[in-house]
């Protein structure tokens, strides 16, 4: 089993020790605000291939390369616009991921082939100490197998990818607890290809008119233009069921989790928070416990219309698309 530290702050010797796998090739887990991200050196090629191995992740999806600084992030990009400065200055460390057109010494493994690279600062300090440590930048997605359910504790990255991680770093819970915003300023005008908790609005509040990519239809074997593309995306393996009233439940041994409805008292629920952060936060960490319990479905209350919601509701709908399968 890899090695895990007690939590919830990995140690000196442990983060030594992390830096070391990182420089040396090696996978390590760890924690970061949004999910737990597995991660390697970004500036070696093998090094992240093994991690599209380890997680069964297609080659066409690009990865995101982790900083803990402005100077690396614009080391990483052969263009930084004042876009990138405003949005960094206001937003990082936090859950937005840049792209911009990458500079030669990001390998194309990390980017797809694409001319372009992921760019972000987690706002975590056991991250930002691991990136410090490793003295490099660290290529990370989600810590868990393509498709499923993304981790927001240790235990989770433990439970999906054992022994094929060299380390584990425990950070405690996620905070934010859904992948981060993902916006490009390689086109004109700026697109966002996923939501997150930094919302639309929030980004052309200080940078101006931004596209929404929506759906996507990529050509067989094309490189997505953004991590987190895959129609069908942070999936339990227990059937996924988005409802938008109670008497849409089916029948069979199921659960439903919802906001505030009244249930028929036959049917197991789980009440959620009412603020769109508290329900990110909480949202894997339920799905995760539902999954292990052997229901025969877990049917989710559509969340509500509203920019604060919109990440939520395209997790969940991708969450409940039956579309590519396992």
């Amino acid at each position: 089993m890899p090695k895990i530290n007690a939590g919830p702050f990995p140690d000196r010797a442990l983060l030594e020790e992390a830096g070391r796998l990182i420089r040396a090739g090696r996978l390590v887990a760890f924690p970061t605000e949004t999910v737990y991200g597995l991660g390697a050196n970004a500036l070696d090629a093998a090094a992240v291939r093994r991690i599209f191995e380890v997680k069964g992740r297609p080659a066409t999806s690009p990865l995101i390369v982790h900083v803990n600084s402005l100077e690396m992030a614009r080391g990483l990009a052969s263009e930084w616009p004042p876009e990138a400065q405003l949005l960094a200055e206001r937003f990082w460390p936090g859950p937005l991921t840049l792209i911009l057109p990458k500079a030669a010494c990001v390998p194309d493994a990390v980017t797809a082939g694409l001319p372009t690279v992921g760019l972000r600062m987690p706002a975590h300090p056991a991250a930002l100490a691991l990136i410090r440590e490793a003295g490099v930048p660290i290529a990370a997605p989600s810590a868990n197998r393509f498709t499923e359910l993304s981790p927001t504790t240790a235990e989770h990255v433990r439970a999906a990818l054992g022994e094929a991680v060299d380390l584990i770093l425990d950070g405690g819970a996620a905070q934010v607890g859904i992948e981060s915003t993902v916006l490009s300023l390689a086109v004109s005008p700026p697109r966002l290809f996923r939501p997150g908790m930094v919302t639309r609005e929030a980004i052309e509040a200080l940078i101006g008119p931004v596209e929404y990519a929506g759906r996507l239809e990529n050509g067989e074997g094309a490189a997505h233009p953004s991590p987190g593309m895959h129609l069908r995306h942070y999936s339990p393996r227990t059937a996924l069921l988005l409802i938008t009233d109670p008497r849409e439940l089916p029948a069979g041994r199921g659960v439903c989790v919802h906001r505030n409805w009244r249930l028929p008292s036959e049917v197991a629920g789980v009440r959620m928070p009412e603020s769109s952060a508290a329900y990110a936060a909480a949202l894997y960490e339920t799905l995760h416990r539902l999954d292990q319990q052997g229901w025969d479905w877990i049917a989710v209350e559509a969340p509500p219309e509203g920019p604060e919601w919109a990440a939520i509701a395209d997790r969940l709908r991708r969450a409940a698309s039956r579309a590519g399968g396992r």
